[in-house]
């Protein structure tokens, strides 16, 4: 079989001629980050107007030959590979969008630096900080554009927070707390050992999962971590496999919870599980500081809670519920009119058209992107974080 066969051509052409570049997209992976990254590529060139580049959806991969000639077809690919080695040969392709399983990070990112093209990468960047620092250096030495995709920096509300913390509308930060809550691999919901349970693949559970998520925000919004007290727990240490019958160890958490200080004195909790009743996917975080508390919650991703210390008590109801979709609100003028709110994937639109730019214009992806040097330190933190909960002791974090 000729492995690189057509799907359903999606050529988008620039707004006008010579107004924007093509940038050819090589797709790693065809299931959840797969379909939400290439929703992305197809809505930037007339969302984000003019768009910073025209995203060509040139190949992807994927080991099951129905699956990803499957999803070629769907999201409109010109073609598809079932060995990503030769996707990364074909000369269309400029932008590895990594989506594959965490131990397919690596390899896959290293290999298409090595050739000069660009990389989006999933999160975890890694399964330890040696292998994030590994990738690191390699996108270094080979000089492209790379990013973590860690597309919670891209809510305008998150980015609202960054904005005023910037501006030092909230002045010295005490505190940092975070939650990332989901349900999911409760027992009750009969999920099998799928390779998230696996460490050799995950690296780790809900650590790496939903924890790589906050401890990333920490660092966007406050700073470097500079010391951990974590405490990880696995409550089902047996599922049965896929194909059914035998039962194979969970090898990884299945919740943690950390106190840690960060560089500048702020002190803060950080917790995640995937046994959590009722929560759906509760992302939720609140800083208190020197004039003010904020409060988010990515299941109500449109809106901020703030309280603004000094405030008279007679006039105002303490704290107050904004609706970040105005105008002059980060990235709203690509949308709506006030009030029309915007979803999850929209996030990766922000995200993609911000590494889109950096690639066309030579710009840095962070600070406000993660790069790879932020995924590693992430990495750094997570071990951190399950060192001490091996060890019972407090970790000094070490970059």
């Amino acid at each position: 079989m000729n492995e690189a066969k057509s799907g359903f051509t999606a050529m988008a052409a620039a707004p006008s001629e010579g107004e924007a570049s093509e940038i050819g997209i090589g797709m790693l992976g065809y299931a959840f980050m797969g379909k939400a990254h290439s929703h992305a590529y197809k809505t930037i060139p007339y969302m984000i107007y003019p768009p910073p580049a025209i995203p060509i959806l040139a190949a992807i991969a994927g080991r099951n030959q129905e699956a990803v000639a499957a999803a070629a077809r769907r999201y409109g690919y010109q073609r598809y590979y079932t060995d990503w080695r030769k996707m990364l040969e074909d000369p269309a392709v400029q932008l590895l969008d990594n989506g594959g399983p965490n131990n397919l990070h690596a390899e896959p990112s290293l290999l298409a630096a090595q050739m000069g093209k660009h990389v989006l990468c999933e999160k975890p960047l890694a399964r330890t900080a040696e292998e994030a620092k590994e990738m690191w250096e390699g996108v270094e030495k080979a000089g492209v554009k790379h990013m973590v995709a860690f597309n919670y920096r891209f809510v305008p509300a998150i980015r609202l927070i960054r904005d005023l913390i910037d501006e030092g509308r909230l002045g010295r930060i005490y505190h940092f707390r975070a939650m990332y809550l989901q349900e999911w691999l409760m027992p009750q919901y009969g999920e099998s050992k799928i390779w998230r349970l696996d460490k050799d693949i995950a690296g780790s559970g809900a650590l790496g999962d939903l924890g790589a998520h906050i401890v990333d925000l920490a660092h966007y919004l406050v700073g470097n971590i500079t010391s951990v007290s974590g405490q990880t727990s696995t409550f089902i240490k047996k599922r049965p496999l896929p194909d059914g019958g035998k039962m194979g160890d969970v090898t990884v958490d299945d919740a943690f919870t950390a106190l840690v200080e960060f560089a500048d004195g702020a002190i803060g909790t950080l917790e995640a599980t995937r046994f959590a009743a009722g929560r759906k996917n509760y992302n939720c975080l609140e800083i208190n500081a020197e004039k003010g508390s904020i409060r988010f919650n990515l299941e109500r991703l449109n809106e901020l809670e703030v309280f603004w210390v000094g405030e008279d008590p007679r006039e105002t109801a303490g704290w107050h519920r904004v609706l970040v979709s105005e105008l002059y609100h980060p990235w709203w003028k690509h949308w709506w009119p006030q009030g029309h709110i915007i979803g999850w994937e929209h996030t990766f639109v922000h995200e993609i058209a911000h590494l889109l730019d950096a690639i066309v214009h030579d710009k840095a992806v962070g600070p406000h992107g993660a790069t790879f040097e932020d995924g590693y330190r992430c990495n750094v933190v997570l071990d951190a974080i399950a060192q001490s909960s091996l060890s019972g002791r407090r970790i000094d974090v070490k970059y």
